[in-house]
């Protein structure tokens, strides 16, 4: 009985020991580890990649926003303020989703296959917005000039860039709308024109919201 009782607590004392070495380790330890070097080598990532325009954080490399006008009484739907350089359309998980228009609740794609009517319709219809919100007086924009990014929501829902080709198509209506010559526009839109990762990775790509606070600066200078 006595040998039972002995090395009953002999195991209740090892494993007692082991609990407290693992829970240091793994729970004090290594996060106070990963932690300090994730702020030491990349800072800005590991506090979410955060932007700062006017002395203040206006959101995040990694997550799209929206640039609307304002709703007018009795409007449900947004209309996009054409002012600005407008990123891929966000259906998050689709219309019935909680997640729609950058909502973060969740995220996701809208999981319907190609031949899906509802689908058909929402690229069909922002095929021809985007066509008739960038063409100007001087400028026409036509069908085959839209990008697959333009109609179409990325996995997440929430992806922050959009094609170049996508920036270029709206180069003139931002020119337009902002009092700026086309040249000057095309020119930033290059400058923030970011290659494939290490050069093969992915495809060339644009920060809207980077971009949209170059352009903010731009058009205040006049």
């Amino acid at each position: 009985m006595n040998n039972s009782l002995t090395n009953t607590a002999r195991l209740l004392g090892a494993g007692l020991r082991a609990l407290l070495v693992l829970t240091l380790v793994t729970g004090v330890l290594y996060p106070l580890v990963v932690t300090g070097i994730a702020q030491g080598l990349f800072g800005g990532r590991a506090n979410g990649s955060e932007i700062e325009a006017d002395g203040r954080v206006v959101g995040s490399s990694l997550i799209g926003q929206s640039y609307n006008l304002p709703l007018k009484k009795g409007q449900e739907t947004p209309e996009p303020d054409l002012k600005w350089f407008q990123g891929r359309p966000q259906n998050g998980l689709g219309t019935n989703s909680v997640n729609t228009r950058y909502k973060l609740i969740l995220s996701g794609a809208t999981n319907r296959s190609a031949d899906d009517q509802d689908l058909i319709d929402w690229v069909t219809a922002a095929k021809a917005a985007v066509v008739r919100d960038n063409s100007t007086a001087g400028y026409r924009v036509r069908p085959s000039d839209v990008p697959a990014d333009a109609v179409t929501s990325s996995g997440s829902g929430l992806d922050p860039d959009i094609s170049p080709q996508y920036a270029d198509i709206q180069v003139h209506r931002i020119a337009e709308r902002n009092g700026l010559s086309v040249a000057r526009v095309q020119r930033l839109v290059d400058e923030h024109t970011d290659g494939r990762t290490l050069g093969f990775i992915g495809e060339p790509r644009v920060n809207v919201l980077e971009l949209n606070i170059a352009l903010e600066d731009l058009a205040a200078k006049g």
